[in-house]
């Protein structure tokens, strides 16, 4: 498993694939970074992905482009939301492997005057999608 999440890991961005309250999935591409056994990504706060997570674990991801063209079959997932000391940590990760990008796109937030809170994304790798169709997906 750890070949798995050190080659996605690898990847410039995968597609997070998080599911609405009627069972619609939603895929994003993100930013991804690993560390031993996990994926992490970094997102803001208040995004829909966080809302979606914070609500349901369930998620699926795969190795895409910017533009969210998968370069990879979708593999089952867990997430959980990150924060305090622990988005921090996701930050640095991210700092290290996106160096100027992501320095660019917070600095490109502070001149905008944007004060954008961010949360951190744990992903694991594994876990149960069975979602049957006529079956309502509970808050």
């Amino acid at each position: 498993m750890s070949g798995l999440i050190a080659s996605i890991g690898a990847a410039q961005y995968i597609s997070l694939m998080t599911y609405r309250k009627d069972g619609t999935g939603v895929a994003t591409p993100v930013w991804v970074a690993d560390r031993g056994n996990f994926l992490f990504a970094w997102t803001q706060a208040d995004s829909g992905k966080a809302k979606r997570i914070a609500r349901d674990p369930v998620v699926q991801i795969a190795v895409c482009t910017a533009s969210g063209k998968l370069k990879s079959d979708y593999v089952p997932a867990t997430a959980r939301l990150i924060d305090g000391g622990g988005e921090e940590m996701v930050r640095e990760l991210m700092l290290n492997k996106y160096g100027w990008k992501l320095k660019f796109l917070i600095w490109q937030q502070k001149v905008r005057g944007k004060n954008i809170d961010h949360i951190g994304l744990q992903i694991t790798l594994g876990g149960d999608l069975t979602r049957p169709q006529d079956s309502p997906v509970f808050d």
